[in-house]
């Protein structure tokens, strides 16, 4: 499991836990994120909780407009647009 996967799914706990909505589960690849526990007010929490540990947000740094519905496919969307 890659550094920023790990900070993310981290990250992704402490955020449903503050939110009160209780475990939604183990997060997959395919976890659709929309069933994932948190509404659109938790994962703008979450993607901005993620700048301040990751130091960086893909969503403000990327020439591409890019909406993830799967875990797998935000996870690798931090991964890709990681600042070298």
């Amino acid at each position: 499991m890659s550094h920023v996967r790990e900070l993310i799914m981290k990250t992704y706990y402490e955020v449903l836990a503050e939110s009160g909505r209780g475990p939604a589960g183990q997060l997959r690849e395919d976890t659709i994120l929309l069933e994932s526990g948190l509404d659109s007010l938790g994962f703008a929490i979450l993607v901005a909780r993620l700048e301040d540990v990751l130091g960086y947000d893909p969503f403000s740094t990327s020439s591409e407009a890019y909406y993830p519905s799967r875990f797998g496919e935000f996870v690798s969307f931090y991964e890709r647009n990681r600042p070298q």
